[in-house]
């Protein structure tokens, strides 16, 4: 069997309702080794997991996590909107997946929402709370907003980081090294077998989102990634397991 971490992209979302327990629980049942996930901070501090700044596609709610106080925002339904199976589904903290991935070893892939609305603090919040459940060597924290990225770098150089972006960008293992992140989260068609070796001979590695399709799949293990986010992580197991 071929090593390659198994992220599930908002926990099992093609089969749960996103970025809720039971997504993340049933993803490592289906054999994730790793979960991805979206944080964001509610009106009074709490770091809650979301990945719309918007509450109203998930629990049809027309307010942002940013104006919503911890304690209306997790009695929120967040699972009707998927099945009525999933009705009462919360929107969980950071602190609850951290104590889920630190009982079952799981890698937590936490991305970071502050670039459409800012989160004043959000990175030193969330390194104090990795910390506080002692799991810097189990989480990597990614952003489509690489200033936040350098905060993060500044704040804990122990953690890794990787830098979310889409296509076109040149040479992005040697912007990744100038901002201090060791990884790249490229949408899978920005991926290349050259250049995930010219960045490996950088030290940098690839996690690449997100790829549903056995044979995208495998495409992307035969060039050498490190990580695949999928939001079928039994897909991924499968594959790998004939590998």
């Amino acid at each position: 069997m071929t090593t390659l971490m198994n992220y599930a992209h908002r926990g099992a979302s093609g089969n749960y309702p996103e970025n809720t327990m039971i997504a993340f629980e049933q993803a490592i049942k289906l054999g994730a080794t790793g979960i991805e996930t979206d944080v964001q901070m509610t009106k009074d501090g709490s770091l809650v997991l979301i990945h719309d700044e918007l509450l109203k596609r998930t629990t049809g709610v027309n307010a942002l996590v940013a104006d919503i106080r911890s304690d209306e925002l997790l009695q929120l339904d967040a699972g009707s909107w998927f099945s009525p199976a999933f009705k009462d589904e919360r929107i969980p903290t950071l602190e609850q997946l951290l104590d889920l991935a630190k009982r079952t070893q799981t890698f937590l892939n936490i991305e970071l929402k502050n670039g459409i609305v800012p989160y004043p603090g959000m990175e030193q919040k969330v390194i104090e709370t990795v910390r506080a459940y002692r799991m810097e060597d189990q989480v990597i924290l990614s952003s489509f907003n690489h200033y936040s990225l350098i905060e993060c770098n500044r704040l804990a150089p122990d953690i890794p980081t990787g830098i979310l972006y889409m296509e076109g960008l040149y040479r992005p293992w040697k912007y990744a090294l100038s901002i201090g992140a060791t990884a790249l989260h490229a949408s899978h068609y920005a991926v290349l077998p050259d250049w995930v070796a010219e960045a490996a001979g950088h030290g940098v590695i690839y996690n690449v989102f997100t790829v549903n399709e056995p044979a995208e799949m495998i495409r992307l293990i035969q060039a050498g990634v490190a990580g695949i986010i999928t939001d079928y992580p039994d897909r991924l197991t499968a594959v790998l397991s004939k590998l």
